[in-house]
């Protein structure tokens, strides 16, 4: 009969309780790295936005000030450009800091400023259909929370690609109203793809919209009397807001500045008219027709602000998107009838996202090589130091 060792069960043991004891903190490690990247670094980021307050409050300010979010150029991917992963990635941030930013802020409406959809100038109608789910549970909100959405050249594409099913199959979607009034406050959200000015049915129509908006607009600001105004409904006397998916017309972002704003090399690029900006005459029949008081746009993915005719500014929204840029944000507004204030928010840049899980890796490397016996304990090498210094 061969001999029993003495202690080797007590060695199986201890070798099953330091491997245990690895896996433990191993996985201690992935979970806190995805707690931290996946969840934790939205409240923690988002946390630092606050509403910013209007220079000359409303009477009853509680009650009359809105406060709005605005964000722009989600490009959700489709099944044709769409890989899974980079589905899975961005999604997944766009989803956790909209719900992040819901929950911490409390916005009353979201406005998404064009291009939701990266295929929608494409997309077969089982995809269109995948891709409306896919933006309900990213973007869903509680009842209380009005969202409106603008068409961009993505959804429904440019002018030459658009077509009436595509134009009809979005507005199915997300509601056509071009003319949205709340808490004494005008907002016109304009298809500015169908800003084309060449005759075309779309464009006819989208102009003819425009001029009816317009007349009400201008009617709201005169009193009611036996004229052209006798009969069309009254809005707030407010001036409105313009929201569109094209900027109006600037030569390139030469002026623009910020962490945000587009890099250096190509600020200095012009600007192609009715495909990076809208043209000249379009541009200026928008300022014409409604005589906003602030314009907000998004296509560019970068932040600029830009002052347009009499000193009226124009914001361009960068991408709230992680696929367009390293460091998306969104505007908050506090808005009433006759003031406003912005404020820029920043999501978790994704560089951040990226060297957090690097580190978390290291560290996963050095505690399998400390357990391998490869390198040495960072407590026991410590240790040993501390009792050398002491001898000496």
């Amino acid at each position: 009969m061969a001999p029993i060792r003495p202690g080797f069960g007590n060695q199986d043991l201890c070798l099953l309780k330091r491997r245990s004891f690895l896996l433990l903190k191993l996985t201690a490690v992935v979970f806190a790295a995805l707690l931290f990247c996946e969840f934790l670094i939205y409240y923690l980021v988002i946390f630092r936005c606050d509403w910013p307050e209007v220079k000359t409050p409303a009477h009853d300010s509680g009650r009359k000030t809105l406060k709005a979010m605005f964000l722009a150029d989600t490009h959700l991917l489709g099944e044709v450009r769409g890989h899974w992963l980079d589905k899975l990635r961005r999604e997944w941030q766009m989803e956790r800091a909209f719900q992040t930013a819901l929950w911490l802020l409390q916005p009353e409406v979201v406005f998404i400023l064009g291009d939701v959809f990266d295929e929608g100038k494409w997309s077969s109608p089982q995809a269109w259909v995948d891709d409306v789910q896919r933006f309900q549970k990213i973007f869903r909100h509680p009842r209380h929370v009005q969202l409106k959405v603008v068409a961009g050249n993505h959804d429904i594409g440019f002018h030459y690609q658009m077509s009436t099913y595509k134009i009809k199959r979005f507005e199915k979607v997300f509601n056509p109203e071009r003319l949205f009034s709340w808490k004494g406050m005008n907002f016109v959200m304009v298809n500015s793809v169908a800003l084309e000015g060449d005759g075309c049915h779309i464009c006819s129509k989208a102009e003819a919209e425009l001029l009816e908006i317009s007349h009400q607009l201008n009617c709201s600001r005169e009193e009611r009397g036996s004229g052209p105004c006798r009969d069309v409904p009254l809005l707030p006397a407010s001036a409105p807001v313009l929201l569109q998916h094209f900027p109006l017309y600037r030569r390139s972002d030469a002026n623009c500045s910020g962490e945000d704003a587009a890099p250096l090399e190509e600020r200095g690029i012009p600007f192609k008219e009715r495909y990076d900006v809208l043209s000249r005459e379009a541009s200026q029949q928008l300022l014409w027709w409604l005589r906003p008081r602030l314009i907000l746009s998004g296509h560019t993915h970068s932040a600029c602000e830009v002052l347009h005719g009499a000193g009226i500014p124009e914001i361009s929204v960068p991408s709230f998107s992680w696929r367009n840029r390293n460091n998306p944000s969104f505007i908050m507004g506090s808005m009433t009838p006759t003031e406003y204030a912005l404020a820029k928010c920043y999501l978790p840049h994704e560089a951040t996202v990226l060297a957090t899980y690097c580190v978390a890796a290291g560290l996963l490397a050095v505690l399998l090589l400390v357990h391998s016996g490869l390198l040495p304990s960072p407590f026991l090498f410590g240790w040993n130091l501390l009792r050398k210094f002491k001898t000496m």
